[in-house]
C-alpha cells in the first residue's frame, strides 16, 4: 500500500499564517504533480455544515457518524465528544489512518505540533513568540519573513516557490 510522506506545519500560536502558507504551496506543488492531502488541528468545536442543512439536522439528532457523498465530493463527520469524557484532542496517528492515501503523494499536518513527524515551522519575528525549533528536533525547516539566528534550514515565508522546491527536495529523500 502507498504511504505518502507527511510532513507538518506548525507555528507557537494561532494566526501565524500558517493556513496561509498551504495554501500558497498547495497550487505549487500540485503544479508539480504533487497531490496533497491535509489534516488540519481544530479548536474546540467546529462545524462544516450549517444549520437548518440535513447533515446538520442528522448529526443534532444524534448520528455518531454522518458520511455526506455526491458525485463531486464525500465528508465524514465523527462525533467523538459522547466518547470522549476526557476531552482529550484528536490523535494524529488514528487520522491518518483515516486518509485514503492513493489521492495522495504527500500529507501535510497543520498544527499537531507535538506529534513526532517532520515539520516546517511558520515563523515571525514581529510576533514575539518562541521559536519552536530551539526545542522540537522534528522541525526541518523554519519558514520566517526575517532571516533569524538559529541552524535550523530557512526558507522565505514570502517566497512559497522555495517552501515548495524545498519540499519536493524533501520528498525525494523520503523513498
Amino acid at each position: 500500500m502507498h504511504k505518502p510522506p507527511i510532513l507538518g506545519i506548525v507555528a507557537a500560536a494561532s494566526d501565524v499564517g500558517k493556513t496561509s502558507y498551504i495554501t500558497q504551496l498547495i497550487p505549487l506543488l500540485k503544479a508539480q504533480d504533487i497531490r496533497v492531502s491535509v489534516i488540519k488541528h481544530a479548536h474546540h468545536q467546529f462545524d462544516i455544515d450549517h444549520p437548518g442543512k440535513d447533515s446538520f439536522k442528522i448529526r443534532e439528532a444524534g448520528a455518531v457518524q454522518t458520511l455526506i457523498a455526491s458525485s463531486q465530493r464525500w465528508a465524514l463527520m465523527t462525533e467523538i465528544s459522547k466518547t470522549n469524557e476526557t476531552n482529550q484532542e484528536a490523535d494524529l496517528d488514528q487520522l491518518l489512518t483515516k486518509l485514503d492515501t492513493r489521492y495522495a503523494d504527500l500529507v501535510l499536518v497543520e498544527g499537531f505540533k507535538q506529534s513526532n513527524i517532520p515539520k516546517i515551522e511558520v515563523y515571525r519575528p514581529s510576533m514575539d513568540l518562541p521559536l519552536l525549533a530551539e526545542q522540537d528536533k522534528t522541525i526541518i525547516a523554519i519558514a520566517t519573513d526575517m532571516p533569524i539566528e538559529n541552524n535550523t534550514k530557512q526558507l522565505a515565508l514570502n517566497q512559497p516557490q522555495q517552501s515548495c522546491e524545498f519540499i519536493m527536495n524533501w520528498m525525494q529523500n523520503q523513498r
